[in-house]
């Protein structure tokens, strides 16, 4: 399971290090997209097989599945984690999620989450607030 959080930097030539402790979850080859509250979703092979196949059952004739399909699928790109254990940044994925030079990298369950350092600064600190909430409605619904 991938958890924890880590700062780490993306160098000069968008090579980024993965935390040791997520090297060994992910493997030698992982897919990285596009995803939600603006930051970039990353998925050992093995989860994002799991991902796709479900997206590929979402009916199209329905414009919301075609959307989500499309904004998953179409930003997705394989990569190999190299030696070192650093992934190379497509430029329209930095982009997308405003990475900078110092990123936080979030184990998320089956993913890793990729954040601009200040964009996950302020979602936490909102996320945060509205815990006991948020606590309460999974509470609700049997899950705390």
């Amino acid at each position: 399971m991938l958890i924890g959080e880590y700062l780490h930097t993306l160098d000069s030539k968008k090579r980024l290090s993965l935390p040791a402790k997520f090297r060994k979850e992910v493997g030698k080859k992982v897919v990285i997209t596009r995803g939600l509250d603006s930051c970039l979703f990353m998925y050992p092979q093995k989860s994002w097989d799991k991902i796709a196949e479900k997206l590929a059952t979402l009916p199209v004739g329905q414009a919301d599945t075609r959307g989500i399909s499309r904004f998953i699928l179409s930003g997705a790109v394989e990569t190999e984690v190299d030696g070192a254990g650093r992934i190379l940044m497509p430029d329209f994925l930095k982009d997308f999620a405003d990475l900078k030079s110092r990123v936080v990298l979030a184990g998320v369950s089956d993913r890793i989450e990729i954040w601009n350092e200040k964009t996950w600064e302020e979602y936490k600190r909102r996320i945060e607030k509205g815990a006991d909430q948020m606590a309460e409605k999974l509470g609700d619904l049997g899950i705390l």
